[in-house]
């Protein structure tokens, strides 16, 4: 069989070398005798798709690095502001105890010059009225001369009285508690009877004959005597009148706010009964209702 003059054996691939050679040195005759500078835009023409796709590659990388960065500097923006509300929150918070405080110790202050009467502050450090038999605490005792049966009253109205004390504490039962009773007397008629709690900022008040008239909004004082309080010290408001057999039954609203209050008074044991009133209270219901 003969062999192909061009094909892929011995003398085939001489040929083809030889025709390479040939048109390399054809190529080199054309080209290469010129100025170095047509290599070199040869090669920048051959190396500009490589380039450019160079560029957009380290472009694409500077700007995720630059969206990386922006996004972690947002983070670190977004936690410290968090950070800052957080504080400011604390702070406001903190301020309008400290703000709600500092008006109260100037109403208490007020009523504690406006009555006639030797008085003691006290701060309530502990309010466990929601406790069974639990009450108020005060941070005076009997280092501070505090002794059982003293009133315990608030700008707002009466608080309740002092139940028992040790050294440096007290506690008070207050108005609403069921096993509270305190001498009262209504505003219109001056008739008296006794004020019972009968839950959270709450009470009810017996022996008041049938024949008074009492009106819901009018208000409840001290009367005086139980030796407690002295007369004339706003207790709260009459919510409701229930008639029974013998005498009414009113329930009556709480004035002094006694989950909320913080400072007091302490009355001295056994006050006098008859002092000047602080001053002469509203003559209708708190839409608050006492509590």
């Amino acid at each position: 069989m003969r062999e192909r003059a061009w094909g892929w054996n011995p003398s085939g691939r001489r040929r083809w070398g030889i025709l390479a050679l040939w048109l390399l040195h054809v190529l080199w005759i054309f080209v290469g005798r010129g100025p170095s500078a047509r290599w070199q835009q040869l090669l920048g023409m051959l190396s500009r798709p490589s380039q450019a796709l160079s560029t957009r590659i380290e472009t694409w990388k500077h700007q995720r690095a630059q969206r990386i960065g922006n996004h972690q500097a947002a983070e670190n923006e977004i936690q410290a502001l968090r950070q800052r509300v957080e504080y400011l929150q604390k702070s406001a918070i903190a301020d309008a105890q400290k703000t709600t405080e500092a008006e109260e110790a100037i109403r208490l202050l007020g009523l504690k010059q406006a009555l006639p009467l030797e008085t003691r502050g006290a701060r309530i450090i502990a309010n466990l009225r929601k406790a069974p038999f639990g009450g108020l605490v005060l941070d005076q005792g009997e280092d501070g001369g505090l002794v059982s049966d003293q009133g315990v009253i608030c700008p707002e109205g009466v608080v309740g009285r002092v139940w028992s004390v040790i050294r440096q504490q007290a506690s008070v039962l207050p108005l609403d508690s069921f096993n509270a009773s305190t001498g009262v007397m209504l505003a219109r008629s001056r008739a008296t009877g006794v004020l019972q709690g009968v839950g959270p900022g709450k009470a009810e008040i017996r022996y008041i004959g049938r024949q008074e008239v009492v009106q819901v909004g009018e208000p409840v004082f001290t009367s005086g005597l139980d030796r407690v309080f002295p007369r004339g010290l706003l207790v709260g408001y009459v919510s409701a009148v229930k008639p029974r057999d013998l005498e009414l039954n009113l329930e009556v609203v709480l004035a002094a706010p006694l989950d909320r209050v913080h400072l007091v008074l302490v009355l001295p044991p056994k006050p006098p009964v008859q002092v000047q009133p602080p001053s002469p209270p509203p003559t209708q219901l708190p839409t608050r209702g006492g509590k």
